[in-house]
């Protein structure tokens, strides 16, 4: 199957492949750059990225605000010219703020889901801006708004399935039934979207569950422009988590893959471990609040979320949460950037 570079607006990526943004600190501007330099999309996850500076438990917003211009800056100069988008959650605190500092600091393009990006239009600047739906209805509402208020449309609509990884815009019920039960079959729903996508002359890359040529050609026969790969990336030498974060992926088995409630209020999937077990029987490890995300209420939940996923990222697996996608057992070793991209493009 030949393979088709990506038009979005003025910019052009020679593969068709957007890697997908990964928090706490798992897609950074070593990952990202590395992406874009290969001729795909780096994408830098905006979620608690300063979580590294000595600051941030006491001023965690600052801190990432900050870091949002530091990493841009950093994966500029490892991408050779090539494309940089930040990944930024309309759930997080203080959201218009992280968009205009992405923005500020010359983001290529803004990706936006973890609920609807109303007003992405108007705080985007000069960055393209791509919407991550689930269902058409969302597009729609999306469309619709954007037309009627700001006379704009998306550049590129990412559709995200429900065998992504992290959190998930799909109910456990949904989740069950698209990828247990599979008496509902999700590239239905994606056909629907496409379709009203080329209504609107807006180019599509799906997402969730992608990890070879093979899914990627799936989705391009389906009339796709291009796809969102993350878990692939994990296993990478230019993957900005620690070895042993890796490691886990590259040790996990099928039946490793849970999915889990979320302290902000979405199942999310995970890799099994020592840490979900505590949660599981009761412990709780509410300490602080590092102020990421408005669906979260520090009197109640079991965890810091935050917390829990840098501990992960920086290799305390027994008192973190493991996020990947539903394939992450898939991978057996370190593979290196340039190598996958050389797979999705050949």
């Amino acid at each position: 199957m030949k393979i088709n570079e990506l038009k979005i607006g003025s910019l052009s990526a020679r593969v068709p492949l957007i890697q997908g943004g990964m928090g706490v600190g798992v897609s950074l501007s070593g990952l990202a750059g590395a992406v874009a330099a290969a001729g795909g999309i780096g994408v830098i996850s905006t979620a608690q990225i300063g979580y590294r500076d000595p600051e941030f438990d006491r001023h965690p917003i600052e801190c990432n605000l900050k870091a949002i211009d530091d990493e841009i800056k950093k994966a500029r100069a490892i991408a050779r010219g090539g494309i940089i988008g930040v990944n930024i959650m309309v759930a997080t605190k203080r959201y218009e703020d992280y968009v205009k500092a992405a923005a500020n600091s010359g983001a290529d393009i803004i990706i936006s889901g973890a609920g609807l990006p109303m007003t992405l239009p108007e705080i985007s600047g000069d960055a393209k801006i791509a919407p991550i739906v689930s269902s058409k209805k969302a597009l729609s509402v999306i469309s619709k708004y954007w037309d009627k208020k700001y006379n704009r449309k998306p550049d590129l609509v990412i559709i995200e399935g429900p065998m992504a990884g992290g959190h998930l815009g799909f109910s456990s019920e949904e989740i069950d039934e698209y990828t247990v039960t599979k008496t509902k079959n999700y590239d239905d729903e994606i056909r629907q979207i496409i379709a009203l996508a080329d209504e609107l002359e807006v180019p599509v890359a799906v997402a969730g569950g992608i990890y070879d040529r093979a899914d990627m050609e799936h989705y391009l026969d389906m009339g796709a422009k291009a796809v969102q790969v993350a878990t692939r990336f994990v296993t990478t030498r230019e993957c900005d988590a620690s070895d042993a974060y890796k490691q886990a992926y590259i040790d996990a088995k099928k039946e490793d893959i849970v999915i889990v409630k979320s302290p902000v209020g979405m199942p999310g999937r995970a890799i099994h471990n020592a840490f979900l077990d505590k949660v599981a029987a009761g412990e709780r490890f509410m300490r602080g609040c590092r102020q990421c995300v408005s669906t979260c209420n520090p009197e109640t939940t079991p965890y810091c979320i935050t917390e829990a996923l840098v501990n992960a990222v920086k290799g305390n697996l027994d008192e973190g949460l493991i996020f990947c996608g539903s394939n992450a057992y898939s991978a057996e070793k370190i593979e290196s950037v340039s190598d996958i991209m050389e797979e999705f493009s050949k």
